[in-house]
């Protein structure tokens, strides 16, 4: 038996590759920009994985008022109430670039977290992170300014942290979707980013270029 090195490293497992495997019962569905996945009120019978693109996470109230829950990237997995006994789709969810998405049946779910650790592993990673997620935009939106909220969910949608680059571009997110994403207007968001705008933190692109130096807002008393 050949040994391994002592200080090999073990290979990170690769969610994506295992679920374009061909193992895992899957459709692959591809939509364009606003383009609703589901809507609330829906049949809940399947988990969804973003592969490519963008997707917005929404609930609208008794008397119709929006507000967004969540922007998720590749590598995002959503739709998974099914899994804890929902029934239908608590929101909607649209894409709000062109993307592509797995479509896993809930049964097929189940199956394959059972029979995959190291996917499932990943799935709770994911899911508690996102909680984490949701509990510091609760804080965020009881004690922060709109001002620092939307440089807050600025950062968030370019993934800061995520890599070790200092700018990132951010295409086809709305003033309306921030407005959303924040509870504040529409107006209110325009002349938030105008200022950050005149102040160096962002740069209009081809899409919104984000300066990580956007966080000195979140950081300033």
């Amino acid at each position: 038996m050949v040994k391994s090195p002592k200080n090999a490293k073990v290979p990170v497992f690769d969610a994506q590759a295992f679920l374009d495997s061909a193992s895992v019962a899957k459709k692959v569905l591809a939509y364009r920009n606003s383009q609703k996945i589901y809507s609330q009120g829906d049949p809940a019978t399947t988990v969804m994985y973003v592969q490519k693109g963008s997707v917005k996470l929404s609930v609208v109230s008794e008397v119709g008022k929006e507000a967004v829950v969540a922007i998720l990237g590749p590598g995002s997995f959503f739709g998974e109430g099914c899994l804890a006994g929902q029934s239908v789709r608590m929101g909607t969810a649209t894409a709000i670039v062109s993307s592509t998405v797995l479509a896993i049946e809930k049964r097929e779910m189940f199956k394959v977290l059972h029979e995959q650790h190291d996917l499932s592993d990943r799935f709770i990673a994911f899911m508690l992170a996102r909680n984490i997620r949701i509990e510091e935009d609760l804080i965020d939106q009881l004690f922060n300014s709109s001002e620092k909220r939307l440089a807050r969910t600025l950062l968030l949608l370019a993934r800061y942290g995520k890599d070790d680059k200092p700018h990132a571009v951010l295409r086809e997110v709305s003033q309306e979707t921030l407005a959303e994403m924040i509870g504040t207007t529409r107006s209110r968001v325009n002349f938030f980013m105008n200022k950050f705008r005149k102040l160096g933190f962002i740069k209009y692109n081809g899409g919104i270029e984000i300066n990580t130096s956007l966080l000195s807002v979140i950081l300033h008393e």
